[in-house]
């Protein structure tokens, strides 16, 4: 065959658009590790590999180690939903019971109360969600969700947003307050850019990282909301809601992982070879074995 100008076009167009194949592994099915709780929320990763995750309803933080034994971390918590580890080995939890960014010491077991309000403005919707950039900041989604344990009913802040803590924890500044109802975020581990699940408004949306901290060049990343996200080391972003749908870095859907749950609501990648995708759904902890590792892996 002869290959003509046209010809050479169409394949380099369907080679760019072609991906790597599912990302999970071969065979591999979903495997229920743990029940018995009431909801599981927020689950990330430790250095060497254990998952840390929260079970909100019970207020407590609960660890799976990487020799596959569950304990408990912290209870109470303060209602602890998201969680995160930053570069220095600190966990971060979002503590909704008072609106909190929380600071865990691991090696001191210690907890500090970081940011409940910040001006002059009233305390925070319930920090949901949170990321740490590799420079000490921490991106945190602020949504009203109305929890039993609260006095008040009315939302606190006029807008439900996205909240940027400067590396000194003593600045923060709203980076996004155009969307309906913030949940999931994850950033890439070259802190160039940010994906902010609007579920509100059934959308997930990709930012370029300013050198300042703020986010430019939103544009919709796909038309599917996520409760928590999280990203492989070849740039697909996994969403989650109904069971984790799988994105290419373009927006076009890789795979669809089932979890046989009515809600599925986050889930990292972990084990010692950051191969295993964790997941949390109604009242389980679940894993699957992956082809690929989680980002920012080696």
């Amino acid at each position: 065959m002869r290959w003509t100008p046209c010809v050479l076009l169409l394949v380099a167009l369907l080679g760019s658009r072609a991906s790597a194949g599912p990302v999970t592994a071969e065979g591999a099915q979903v495997v229920r590790l743990a029940d018995g709780f009431s909801f599981t929320e927020g689950p990330t990763c430790a250095a060497d590999g254990s998952v840390y995750f929260t079970d909100q309803p019970n207020d407590r933080i609960l660890l799976w180690s990487v020799d596959g034994k569950l304990s408990t971390l912290l209870q109470p918590c303060g209602r602890a939903n998201g969680l995160c580890f930053d570069a220095r080995g600190t966990l971060w939890a979002c503590a909704d019971e008072a609106g909190e960014l929380r600071a865990i010491d691991l090696r001191k077991k210690s907890v500090k109360a970081t940011i409940k309000r910040f001006g002059d403005g009233p305390r925070l919707n319930g920090p949901n969600d949170l990321w740490a950039h590799r420079d000490g900041s921490i991106y945190i989604t602020d949504p009203f969700y109305k929890r039993p344990y609260w006095s008040h009913s009315a939302q606190p802040r006029a807008k439900q947003a996205v909240y940027r803590v400067a590396p000194d924890g003593k600045e923060v500044a709203c980076v996004a307050d155009d969307l309906v109802q913030p949940n999931g975020i994850i950033g890439t581990p070259d802190g160039k850019a940010l994906y902010v699940a609007d579920i509100g408004a059934g959308k997930t949306y990709a930012y370029r990282i300013a050198a300042d901290g703020s986010l430019t060049d939103k544009r919709i990343f796909c038309s599917m909301g996520s409760d928590g996200m999280t990203l492989d080391a070849e740039g697909n972003v996994y969403v989650t809601g109904r069971g984790v749908t799988v994105f290419d870095r373009e927006g076009r859907r890789v795979e669809q992982i089932d979890v046989p749950e009515g809600w599925t609501s986050n889930a990292c990648f972990g084990g010692r070879d950051r191969k295993t995708l964790f997941i949390t759904a109604g009242k389980c902890l679940y894993s699957v074995q992956m082809r690929v590792k989680g980002a920012g892996s080696q």
